[in-house]
């Protein structure tokens, strides 16, 4: 999508005028009485994102006005998009550097389509890079984003165990990092049971990709990412609703490629880990069945409860893995539950963590970068609701309520008490499209997450970190 951006501003492209609320009516007395007495026609207000054409007098388009409201949402930025006749654009009045890189982003991502299956698109209006704006920073974030866009978009046809793994593999070639990819029964093999037993039901087989980049001398970061390229419920099998949009469910995966995408590019001073699992959840004579006990790499014992909650299965085997090697900090991403949609809405990813500072960077970072997460309790005493009679825990919670607390605890009890453990809750989809997130798949919280590490590992930083000559360094 970066294509929807230009250096080109010969001949002058066509301006826009972004104006706050406040700022109306000064700018207004500037200006001739043709161009005043169009807005008052068109009764114009500077609200957030009302836009309004402004032709010459040749009748041709001669300026774009944007409201921007009290000033505080700079996706507002990006309103214009779809709503502007093909050609280029810039904006007039300057920006901060850091406010002209969330314009030049905005704008690239609200100019973004899944265009994979259609014969024809609409071309996009093209601005030209606003004045401050870090290219870098902008390329990093609109590449990393729109590939996880993609992915999660793909229906699961055309992205499966296999296409997903592809993709991994494919980043991690790009960064020069190690990629270890276990397949089917190899997975047996090296204990990992519980993304075997979710997986062993589908044609295609179930893996785990790990893949390994950064200074091995440098602190631990481990990322851990649902793959759940398909859900159907297993047998415990899904309403037709409920299956319409389970190709995101491997949107924990995606967002974590597109994290360490960033983390990669900017060359964060971290030995990085990715691991990811990747199942298809089917059905067939073979699957993994309600009341089945699956004990997992750890050594504990899992009552299935329900086929349905397969994606806490998978993770579990994977955090394990990445709590023996003792990192500084593990997260993990996950379209885990329902319960957390129910109590945060679509756009809010829910954050659990054992770690208080953790968190609260974590939580500052995204309402800095219009990225917001919000807190969730790993309230203990919930604990209860995952005893079995039969077995050291069951998959699913033994009441309804706090769903997606049961399924953090769950996950909580893969990783050593005293780890920096942070788990997200996402839903890695727009319901609706609102400037610069269109409808469909989406990647949420990781820019604020990805600020939230670039100041936790090489502190306090402008909006693009410079790229050290070790970014390519292997683990």
């Amino acid at each position: 999508m970066l294509d929807a951006l230009t250096t080109r501003d010969k001949p002058p492209a066509t301006a826009i005028v972004a104006l706050e609320r406040s700022e109306q009516s000064k700018w207004l007395e500037r200006q001739s009485a043709f161009v005043r007495n169009w807005l008052a026609s068109t009764g114009f207000r500077a609200e957030h994102g009302k836009l309004a054409l402004v032709p010459g007098r040749d009748g041709k388009l001669a300026t774009v006005v944007l409201g921007l409201g009290d000033g505080s949402e700079p996706w507002d930025f990006a309103a214009p998009v779809g709503k502007l006749p093909p050609g280029r654009y810039r904006l007039e009045r300057p920006l901060s550097p850091e406010r002209a890189s969330f314009a030049a982003m905005a704008w690239a991502l609200a100019s973004y389509g899944f265009g994979r299956y259609k014969s024809r698109e609409r071309k996009p209006a093209v601005l030209v890079w606003p004045k401050g704006a870090d290219p870098k920073h902008v390329a990093r974030t609109v590449d990393a984003i729109v590939h996880g866009r993609d992915l999660v978009n793909t229906p699961a046809s055309d992205m499966g165990p296999v296409e997903l793994a592809a993709a991994a593999i494919a980043l991690a070639k790009r960064f020069d990092a190690r990629c270890d990819v276990i397949v089917g029964d190899g997975l047996l093999a090296r204990n990992y049971p519980t993304i075997h037993a979710v997986g062993r039901a589908s044609t295609r087989a179930p893996r785990l990709v790990d893949i390994r980049w950064g200074d091995a001398s440098a602190p631990r970061l481990t990322l851990v990412g649902k793959g759940v390229c398909f859900d159907s419920g297993g047998l415990d099998l899904k309403t037709a609703s409920g299956m319409k949009l389970m190709k995101k469910d491997m949107g924990g995966a995606a967002s974590v490629m597109a994290l360490a995408h960033m983390i990669m590019d900017a060359g964060l001073p971290v030995q990085l880990r990715v691991l990811l699992p990747i199942v298809e959840n089917s059905v067939a004579g073979n699957a993994y069945r309600p009341g089945d006990v699956i004990r997992t790499r750890k050594g504990t014992t899992v009552e299935i409860g329900n086929t349905d909650a397969e994606g806490r299965l998978i993770l579990c085997d994977a955090l394990a893995e990445a709590d023996s090697e003792d990192p500084d900090l593990l997260i993990d991403f996950a379209t885990l539950t329902g319960a957390a949609r129910v109590a945060l809405g679509t756009d809010l990813p829910a954050l659990f963590s054992t770690d208080d500072g953790v968190r609260d960077a974590i939580l500052a970072a995204g309402v800095a970068q219009h990225d917001p997460l919000w807190a969730l309790p790993l309230f203990a005493p919930y604990r209860k609701h995952l005893d079995s009679p039969i077995a050291d825990l069951n998959n699913v919670g033994s009441v309804s309520e706090g769903g997606a607390i049961t399924a953090a605890l769950f996950l909580r009890e893969f990783v050593a008490k005293q780890r920096r453990f942070v788990h997200i809750d996402t839903m890695a989809w727009n319901v609706s499209a609102r400037p610069g997130r269109p409808a469909g798949g989406e990647i949420l919280g990781v820019r604020g997450v990805f600020a939230a590490l670039a100041e936790r590992y090489r502190g306090p930083v402008a909006s693009t970190p410079a790229s050290p000559p070790s970014r390519r360094r292997r683990a």
